[in-house]
């Protein structure tokens, strides 16, 4: 395996781990050591290579798609967003607080930008500008419009 290649793997077992506010150690206690910390480690570091055996039972554990795993391409790399972000507060749209009807579609689009950035943190989201006039359009309003009802609802914290 190249060299470059496992190292920017290990990186990006590293992020989701620490995404999830996860040491290794919590890693290997809540996977009841399946998940031993030190070959965790050596799979960050890029010390180890990785089975895609192993690799998919660790996505299984972190909960994400094994995709979200592999570093990306040239072409799947992430783009510079905008500048103006609004930090969403995931924890207030799970399903059990999402008894709007009009939340639902936020709730979705929120979703799909956390697959697409491979951000599963869970408590909260930073949309860029773009994501904000996309989810206005969806819901047929002025981006404008929308930050007012979000931080009304205390769904988000504009920066």
């Amino acid at each position: 395996m190249d060299d470059t290649y496992q190292t920017e793997l290990g990186e990006r077992l590293r992020a989701i781990r620490q995404q999830q506010g996860l040491t290794l150690q919590e890693v290997e206690d809540r996977s009841d050591g399946v998940w031993k910390a030190v070959v965790v480690g050596s799979y960050e570091r890029g010390d180890r290579a990785v089975s895609v055996a192993k690799l998919a039972g660790l996505a299984r554990f972190y909960g994400v798609p094994v995709g979200e795993l592999l570093p990306p391409t040239g072409a799947e790399a992430p783009a510079a967003g905008g500048n103006a972000h609004v930090v969403l507060d995931l924890t207030r749209l799970q399903p059990s607080e999402v008894d709007d009807p009009r939340l639902q579609p936020l709730a979705r689009f929120a979703s799909s930008i956390q697959v697409q950035r491979g951000d599963y943190n869970g408590r909260m989201l930073t949309l860029r500008s773009d994501d904000v006039r996309a989810l206005a359009s969806i819901l047929g309003e002025a981006p404008e419009e929308l930050l007012h009802d979000l931080q009304t609802r205390g769904l988000i914290d504009a920066r």
